[in-house]
């Protein structure tokens, strides 16, 4: 187990924003992912982070409603 109970972890970057998709393990055992969006705030050099949690139970349910969303946004653009 890595830093942070880390287990997986990838991100992207564009212009604005960097997001990290991180596959964590509680001490329990439990399997999460935590999406988080970090960007820079203003000119100070600082960042607002943004995090969202997605328990391994619930993995099925949110990823059926994302790609909805998803989809929903590919047939609008």
């Amino acid at each position: 187990m890595g830093l942070r109970g880390e287990v997986f972890s990838s991100r992207f970057s564009t212009e604005k924003r960097t997001y990290f998709f991180n596959v964590k393990e509680n001490r329990k055992g439990d399997l999460f992912l935590n999406i988080v969006e970090s960007k820079k705030h203003g000119d100070i050099g600082g960042y607002e982070r943004q995090s969202v949690i997605v328990f391994d139970d619930e993995l099925e349910d949110f990823t059926r409603e994302l790609n909805k969303a998803i989809d929903f946004m590919k047939k609008k653009s």
